[in-house]
């Protein structure tokens, strides 16, 4: 294995992986002073989160304000009527420029149809943390924008009732006005918008007193505030990024990450059209971070990449990464019949308990290699302006505030030197919680004059991607004679990059459902040396660890003659609580999931939309729970199969519980997504490497699902719950492989235990 210093994290880095890979003991509900300090801290940017409610009273003297009502960071309600609310964290799909106003503008009672949404600027002290990343845009903003909502809320409240001489807790705002029901009267926020102008900012405990639990405003249709524009190609994104006199860049890395450019063949390259500069960008930080590569500027893209076609470099390879994949997994399935150096949870006598078991079930999962395979290449535009004046930078960057602080540490400057601007980002998935095209743009910007936008291609995108870490799971289970699981043992194999912690993403937490609920339990764990940089992706660690473990469980209650659905409901009756946070998991939650999936199942087959089991030949349906981010989710999946191995998944149900919705139509959105997300994965990607280069280099060999595999029917069922609304970009992927595997295995007897399915002969219909 090498071990080299671009293996160790930056310490921004490791601050965000412990954001999105929680301790064992979990998220905690709401951050400690500590959580803040760790929160804004890996931004750089002071100590900041969201902005200050301590109570502030207007001078005396200040009169009316022409601009009408600032609050706060987030709303502005102009004298016009209109009503501007910011989305401080980057869009990538997610929907987060629409909910999160919705959160402020139903706590205000505003009229959406008054709303006008605009990206935030990136700025800590006014929007505290702006990330995307771990379905916690919602769980970390919902107070901090409910504050918002109310403080302007009730600024117009206050301005209604000293005109109207009126106590102000008969007041009450629906529709973008402020009502008194005694009187009849009501005035428009943007009548009343100078004259609250002029109010002390609430206190903050009494800001509290006033928040609301009805969200109506989230239940309504409505439409994601970019889809106009989006549909009509309006410049959104990173990549249509535009600036006078901006010249086009791309930046050729080592296939092997971790090679260093030794020469290249500079003179031929230059001499290609439109080729200004070509030169060799040395690498800074870690392999995560700026690689060593060529640079080469041209006056259009096109130019650009034809020049990079002629590229010759000759690579210093004696620290670089030399994986090889399937010698990686073959070693993993290896280790069978042995236990993981690693201890992870032991409690009970295992093997004494399935030496005595009625039932003994052994069987080995394995879950591929993955790239984030975002519809939008890697790109970014940035304009050195020298020393004095900085740099401007716009990205589509999941960590935009992480991007600035380590673009500042990089070329010396103050972070006040420092100007980002959110981009939207066309497909995220965890792929750009790294920075590493943010850094290669500054670097090359600050070697020549005037803006210049870099763009990846596919292929770069496929070959530096960070990939999501392949695992194994050796199961063995007792059951006793009523089919109760008395025995557990899990041995995961996982990689590791340093020797010490598993890479990003492969990580294996204790408590994982249903070691909880058993008596006997034994979890391990082996990393393997792994030097190919992984990130997160998509539901990190969950992601592949549901596929394996929901499946198993699956094969359990096949085992023991048992419905499945209520056997995993009898593990969660014998399942603690493990704490009170957003993040902990309540087995009584996911219990109500399990009835109502059920419950919805029960009433669609009666209406005849699901045949009854055994009607259809080869046809089956299949049930898997996972508790992540979060998010308690239930798939249940209908699948057919014909002889050939064709396969159709005529309808997905997912039962979710993840707080009050704030915007059920955006929810509903991210659910669909989702199991078309995990439909695509689960039949045909994988990235192997060898000699560390991946060999995947486009969709012709990383064939992404066409709509022709869309489900004809994704039914949605909210549990109603009261307890924090948390995200719903991550957890409803990780279930839906394992409710389809299931469901293969009910209808044809078959068990599947790797994907991509396509290596054992299956295509969709």
């Amino acid at each position: 294995m090498i071990v080299k210093s671009w293996n160790k994290e930056h310490p921004l880095q490791l601050a965000l992986r412990e954001q999105l890979e929680p301790s064992d003991d979990h998220l905690s509900a709401a951050p400690s002073r500590r959580t803040v300090v760790k929160l804004t801290g890996f931004a750089g940017v002071g100590l900041a989160l969201g902005f200050s409610f301590a109570p502030r009273k207007a001078p005396a003297s200040m009169e009316a304000s022409p601009r009408g009502l600032e609050p706060n960071g987030y709303v502005h309600i102009r004298p016009d009527g209109s009503i501007r609310i910011y989305a401080p964290n980057p869009e990538v799909g997610q929907g987060v420029k629409t909910s999160m106003p919705i959160i402020i503008a139903a706590e205000m009672g505003a009229n959406w149809d008054d709303v006008r949404v605009e990206q935030a600027p990136v700025d800590s002290e006014r929007f505290g943390r702006q990330m995307a990343g771990g379905s916690t845009s919602i769980l970390r903003g919902m107070e901090s924008l409910r504050r918002a909502g109310a403080t302007a809320r009730l600024m117009l409240e206050s301005a209604a009732a000293e005109a109207w001489r009126v106590p102000l807790d008969e007041l009450w705002t629906s529709a973008s006005r402020v009502m008194h029901k005694a009187s009849g009267r009501s005035a428009s926020f943007a009548e009343l918008s100078e004259a609250a102008s002029r109010q002390a900012l609430p206190n903050v405990d009494h800001i509290v007193a006033q928040i609301r639990k009805d969200f109506s405003l989230g239940r309504r249709r409505i439409s994601a505030v970019d889809n106009h524009a989006l549909v009509v190609g309006e410049p959104l994104f990173g990549i249509d990024q535009r600036l006078p006199g901006m010249r086009y860049a791309t930046f050729s890395k080592c296939p092997s990450a971790g090679g260093l450019v030794k020469s290249f063949n500079r003179d031929e390259v230059l001499a290609f059209p439109g080729v200004a500069h070509a030169f060799v960008v040395e690498p800074w930080g870690n392999i995560w971070d700026l690689r060593s590569g060529v640079a080469i500027v041209a006056s259009s893209t096109w130019q650009a990449l034809q020049a990079k076609r002629a590229l010759s470099i000759e690579w210093d390879l004696s620290n670089a990464a030399s994986d090889d994949v399937q010698a990686s997994l073959a070693k993993a399935l290896a280790l069978e019949d042995q236990s993981g150096v690693r201890e992870i949870e032991l409690r009970g006598d295992v093997e004494a308990a399935f030496a005595l078991a009625a039932s003994k079930v052994a069987a080995s999962y394995a879950y591929p290699f993955l790239t984030h395979a975002a519809l939008e290449p890697q790109n970014c535009t940035a304009w050195y302006k020298g020393e004095e004046e900085g740099i401007e930078v716009w990205a589509p960057s999941q960590t935009i505030q992480m991007g600035k602080a380590m673009a500042a540490e990089m070329l010396g400057l103050a972070p006040d030197r420092v100007v980002m601007h959110q981009t939207r980002a066309g497909g995220g998935f965890g792929r750009r919680l790294a920075n590493d095209y943010v850094l290669e743009a500054a670097a090359i910007a600050q070697r020549i004059e005037g803006p210049v936008k870099l763009q990846w291609t596919r292929e770069d995108d496929m070959a530096h991607g960070q990939f999501r870490s392949a695992g194994v799971h050796h199961f063995r289970a007792g059951l006793d004679g009523d089919g109760r699981l008395v025995s557990f043992g899990n041995h995961h194999v996982s990689f590791t990059a340093d020797g010490e912690k598993p890479v990003r993403g492969g990580r294996y937490s204790k408590g994982e459902f249903p070691a909880l609920a058993v008596k006997n339990v034994k979890v391990t764990q082996t990393l393997l040396p792994f030097d190919t940089p992984m990130g997160f992706w998509r539901a990190p660690n969950s992601n592949g660890v549901a596929f394996a473990t929901q499946s198993f469980l699956h094969e359990l209650s096949v085992a023991a003659d048992r419905d499945h659905t209520e056997f995993l409901l009898e593990l969660l009756d014998d399942h603690p609580a493990t704490g009170e946070g957003a993040w902990s998991f309540n087995p009584r939650r996911a219990q109500t999931v399990l009835r109502a999936l059920a419950k919805r199942h029960a009433e669609l087959r009666s209406k005849g939309e699901i045949p009854d089991p055994g009607v259809t030949l080869r046809r089956g349906q299949g049930v898997a729970f996972h508790f992540s981010h979060g998010g308690y989710i239930g798939i249940n999946a209908d699948v057919s199969i014909s002889q050939d191995k064709r396969l159709r998944v005529h309808q997905v149900l997912v039962a979710a519980d993840v707080g009050p919705v704030v915007h059920e139509s955006g929810a509903k959105n991210q659910c669909e997504g989702s199991v078309i997300d995990a439909m695509s994965t689960l039949m045909g990607l994988e990235i192997t490497c060898r000699d560390g280069c991946a060999e995947q280099d486009n969709f012709h060999v990383y064939p992404l699902g066409r709509i022709s595999i869309a489900p004809k029917v994704i039914d949605t069922t909210f549990v109603d719950s009261d307890d924090r609304s948390t995200g719903l970009g991550e957890p409803v992927f990780p279930p839906v492989a394992p409710a389809i595997c299931n469901a293969i295995c009910n209808a044809t007897g078959e068990r599947l235990r790797q994907f991509p399915l396509s290596k054992f002969g299956y295509s969709y219909a």
